[in-house]
C-alpha cells in the first residue's frame, strides 16, 4: 500500500510522463504530415497505355511467384505509362507477398465499362484485417513495410481521375485491389 507521499510522487511522475508522450505524439503527427506532404506524386504526363502489354510488362517483373492474367478487352487508356506502371507494380508486389504466406495465388483481370475500365488485382492471402489504416500514410502491418505504397498507388489513380480500392474477397480467402480509369 502506498502513502500519501509516495502516491503524489507517483501521479506526478505518471502525469509527467504522460505529457511527455502526449507531446512526442504531436511532433510526430506533424512531422508525418510534412513528409507526407513531400511524397506527392507530380501530375500525370499522359500518354496512350495499351492495357494488356501495361498488365504483361508488370507481371513479367515479378519474379518470386506466377501471376496469372486472366484477360480483358483490347484497348488502351490515357495515363502517365511510368505513374500507371509503378501503381500496379505495387498492388501485384503486395499481392503476391500475401498469396505467399498461404500458397495461394494472384490473378488480374480487367473489364470495360462505358467510359471507364477497372482492374483488378486478386489474391489468394489471408485478406485484409483492417480496411481503416490501408491509406493512412507510414502505417503499415509489414515487418520491412514503408506504409507509402498504397498512399502513392492512390494518389497516381486519383491523379488520372481515378480511384483505387482494397477489400476482401466475396468470393473466397484473400483480397482484391481495384483501380478505375477512365478509358477515354
Amino acid at each position: 500500500r502506498l502513502s500519501e507521499v509516495s502516491a503524489g510522487r507517483y501521479t506526478e511522475d505518471l502525469l509527467r510522463g504522460l505529457e511527455v508522450i502526449g507531446r512526442r505524439a504531436a511532433a510526430l503527427a506533424r512531422f508525418m504530415q510534412s513528409y507526407a506532404r513531400l511524397v506527392r506524386l507530380p501530375p500525370p504526363r499522359l500518354g496512350r497505355v495499351d492495357v494488356a502489354a501495361w498488365i504483361r510488362r508488370t507481371v513479367d517483373l515479378e519474379t518470386r511467384a506466377e501471376v496469372a492474367i486472366t484477360g480483358g478487352p483490347p484497348l488502351a487508356i490515357p495515363g502517365d505509362p511510368d505513374q500507371l506502371d509503378q501503381l500496379l507494380i505495387n498492388l501485384v508486389h503486395n499481392a503476391v507477398e500475401a498469396s505467399a504466406e498461404t500458397g495461394g495465388g494472384v490473378r488480374i483481370a480487367w473489364t470495360a465499362s462505358g467510359n471507364t475500365i477497372a482492374i483488378a488485382v486478386e489474391d489468394d492471402g489471408h485478406g485484409v484485417a483492417d480496411t481503416a489504416n490501408l491509406f493512412v500514410p507510414f502505417f503499415t502491418t509489414k515487418p520491412t513495410g514503408s506504409g507509402i505504397g498504397l498512399v502513392l498507388a492512390r494518389q497516381s489513380a486519383e491523379a488520372h481521375g481515378g480511384s483505387l480500392i482494397v477489400r476482401n474477397r466475396k468470393a473466397g480467402r484473400g483480397a482484391e485491389a481495384v483501380i478505375t480509369l477512365p478509358a477515354s
